[in-house]
């Protein structure tokens, strides 16, 4: 009955802009997809903004948005003091906890409450938030991505932190994560991105495995390509890093690079990301002595970074986990040697298309670098197997497709 109808979805994050992460690259490709199906989508998200196709509808809901305001104190105003949501969002801030998911699942809920708009199914990207239970109550067709339980991004940064002070800043900034578990234990449908993730969100939320798929996520082959124009630089190294998260490893990364330097001076790393300032990686390039080698590059559109992927001749992921790894299927896709940590899914994503090194593991990431860069046919090698594996096994169509086949199942079950 099914097979042929248009789909109304209802894709939602409570920040999905690109720049701040996967689930923002998630939520663009996937929401443009299901339109190229032919499917009707609505992004419902809180700031920062997602970068959306033009025939994906964006339903913004208004947040402080505290992470972007210059001055966070000063945000709250008289008229914010007469929404819980507004003061608990402000004060979470203040007190160095996580209210975003919280406050948007509250926003969420009183969205539908207002606005009669009727979806045959609402998808959450990883909110995992208390408004999910209500809407799951009230619409049934309810499914969640769980991109991968952040209990392991708490673990490993209270592994790395070096003080009492430091753990207990952690502890209070992923306190959401209490959340979290309750309402996973309560949803019915869930997403996640690898047979990883699957074994892990199981573990960590006790959750029942017979509520779990696996739908990996995809690249965009078209856009994210090699190009044959641009000149790539010999000894020019690219990796990706959001922000200053232990389990990106960019640590490790620093840490081979200064190893290696020596034996290429015209070495230099592009880390697309931001540098936060007097943050952990800033105080570790100053110790290494890499300024002159590190440069950090944020806010790039994604036509810039194929660009920058095309400039380099190794990219890198060295990250001590992943629920998939965005970074390293978009490096396979541009056709550039890839050195790939074996950090959770990762060696899933890439398969036999990149070069693995034990996650966490300095010395194997130094030796990986060393022999890439000695080696031209290696790094021709591992190019052309990349981009052919991208072509064969990483498709925003495929996945798209996939995803709809669930959909319809949840719907017929649900009727």
């Amino acid at each position: 009955m099914l097979s042929s109808i248009s789909l109304r979805i209802a894709l939602l994050g409570y920040r999905s802009h690109p720049h701040v992460g996967g689930q923002g690259i998630y939520v663009h490709y996937l929401s443009k997809a299901l339109v190229d199906l032919g499917h009707q989508v609505d992004v419902i998200s809180g700031p920062p903004y997602p970068e959306l196709d033009s025939r994906v509808r964006l339903i913004q809901l208004p947040s402080l948005d505290l992470y972007a305001h210059p001055h966070p104190v000063r945000a709250l105003k008289i008229k914010h003091l007469f929404s819980w949501t507004d003061f608990y969002e402000w004060w979470s801030k203040l007190t160095g906890a996580f209210g975003e998911p919280y406050c948007f699942g509250r926003r969420l809920v009183k969205f539908f409450q207002n606005n009669s708009i009727n979806y045959d199914i609402i998808h959450d990207n990883q909110s995992l938030c208390y408004g999910l239970l209500d809407l799951q109550k009230q619409f049934h067709n309810l499914v969640v991505t769980i991109h991968h339980p952040v209990t392991r991004d708490h673990e490993l940064a209270i592994a790395a932190a070096t003080t009492k002070n430091q753990r207990i800043l952690i502890d209070r900034w992923y306190s959401f994560i209490d959340m979290q578990k309750k309402v996973v234990k309560q949803l019915q449908h869930i997403v996640t991105v690898s047979e990883q993730s699957n074994q892990d969100i199981q573990q960590a939320f006790d959750c029942d495995a017979e509520k779990i798929t696996v739908i990996g996520c995809g690249v965009d082959t078209s856009i994210f390509r090699p190009l044959d124009k641009t000149e790539r630089r010999q000894y020019r190294l690219i990796t990706t890093a959001s922000s200053d998260q232990p389990v990106k490893g960019l640590s490790i990364l620093l840490n081979a690079v200064a190893n290696v330097k020596t034996d290429f001076p015209q070495l230099k790393l592009v880390v697309i990301g931001q540098l936060k300032k007097e943050g952990d990686t800033e105080k570790e390039l100053e110790k290494l002595q890499l300024h002159n080698i590190v440069e950090f590059k944020s806010g790039i559109s994604t036509e810039e970074l194929v660009q920058e992927y095309a400039k380099a001749s190794v990219a890198i992921v060295p990250s001590l986990y992943e629920g998939f790894g965005l970074p390293a299927a978009e490096a396979l896709a541009c056709g550039i040697p890839l050195i790939s940590s074996d950090g959770g899914a990762l060696p899933e994503v890439v398969g036999d298309a990149a070069y693995l090194v034990k996650a966490g593991d300095v010395n194997e990431l130094s030796k990986a670098i060393r022999e890439l860069l000695n080696n031209e046919n290696l790094q021709r090698a591992f190019s052309e197997k990349g981009r052919q594996h991208s072509l064969q096994q990483l498709s925003w169509k495929k996945v798209a497709e996939k995803m709809v086949v669930y959909y319809k199942s949840k719907i017929n079950s649900n009727a």
